[in-house]
């Protein structure tokens, strides 16, 4: 998601900016750095201070607050335990009872809030079946509180693997509160949207945050990245599909809200999506003005892909991290 009230550069450092957006994501899926950041007595604090403007807290009761005044200030919520890439059995199951716990808490309380997650948090790269398992026992349990699971895209390297899981949940299980994201980036994803829209969850379009190769994506802050994006929001609103329009790009809100206004969309199958520390004005504007919104907050100690990836969407956020950083020190 991009954020068109966040100041910009001068046109001519653009390449530069380009460069070190890259890089951000690149750093955001080496593991190893990962374990640095998070490990390091001395590197951990400062990243922890970062990570606060972006994520709920560490814990399900943490999640559960924000979410209660995510719902009090209007708007659906939606929540995720943060992680990925768990490559061992046994810490993939223990990470599936904490979206069950997660799950039971947001029933107790009867909050309007989805279950966002990673299917590689959940054993899909230990092995594709127990991803499928522990996705059926979150989603089935959502089900029982009738609220929606959404699972969220990865790097390319797995996307056939989601999108596979996702329509078996569909296809085997019927269960129809499993939604799906989809990032416009990918260029895939023009033969991909059309088929998933053949499955009744609802569907997260978003530009896609991950690190990828050119041949394969359009790069983060190009014209055919917008293009593409505007194109399947345009698809989905038309559809009458359910969907999440994720994104804090306000000129494709604007253009999308006179979309639908011009063609008289119905109501109900669509909302505006925005992330916890991001486009707070945005998405209250959409509000106001009678659209349904949805915020999305994650939680817990793995945040160290989430923030870099929250940060090169706009590099000129390195600066606020900078002072996020040293202001609490």
């Amino acid at each position: 998601m991009t954020d068109n009230t966040t100041p910009h550069f001068p046109p001519q450092w653009q390449p530069l900016v380009d460069r070190a957006a890259s890089a951000l994501r690149e750093l955001a899926v080496n593991e190893e750095a990962k374990a640095r950041f998070l490990e390091d007595p001395q590197l951990r604090p400062y990243m922890e201070r970062v990570s606060q403007r972006y994520v709920a807290g560490s814990t399900v009761s943490d999640v559960i607050v924000r979410a209660a005044m995510i719902n009090q200030n209007g708007h659906r919520a939606s929540a995720e335990y943060m992680g990925e890439s768990v490559r061992d059995e046994a810490f993939a199951n223990e990470e599936t009872s904490v979206f069950l716990q997660l799950v039971q808490a947001i029933g107790e309380q009867r909050l309007d809030c989805s279950i966002s997650f990673d299917l590689s948090h959940v054993g899909s790269l230990v092995d594709p079946e127990l991803g499928y398992q522990n996705a059926r026992r979150i989603a089935r349990a959502a089900s029982e509180i009738g609220q929606e699971v959404m699972i969220s895209m990865e790097a390319s390297d797995r996307t056939s693997c989601i999108y596979e899981i996702y329509s078996r949940l569909h296809e085997k299980d019927g269960l129809s509160n499993v939604g799906i994201t989809v990032p416009a980036k990918l260029h895939r994803t023009a033969n991909d949207l059309p088929a998933l829209l053949r499955h009744p969850g609802r569907i997260r379009l978003v530009k896609g945050a991950m690190f990828e190769p050119v041949e394969i994506a359009y790069p983060r802050n190009s014209p055919e990245l917008a293009s593409a994006y505007r194109r399947y929001a345009a698809l989905l609103l038309r559809s009458g599909h359910k969907c999440s329009i994720a994104t804090h790009d306000r000129a494709i809100q604007d253009e999308l809200m006179a979309m639908i206004r011009t063609e008289d969309i119905a109501a109900g199958p669509y909302e505006f999506e925005s992330l916890i520390g991001l486009g707070e004005q945005n998405i209250a504007d959409l509000r106001d003005a009678g659209f349904a919104t949805r915020e999305y907050a994650v939680f817990g100690k793995e945040y160290f892909l989430y923030v870099l990836n929250r940060i090169s969407e706009e590099p000129v956020r390195v600066y606020q991290a900078i002072t996020d950083a040293l202001g609490a020190a």
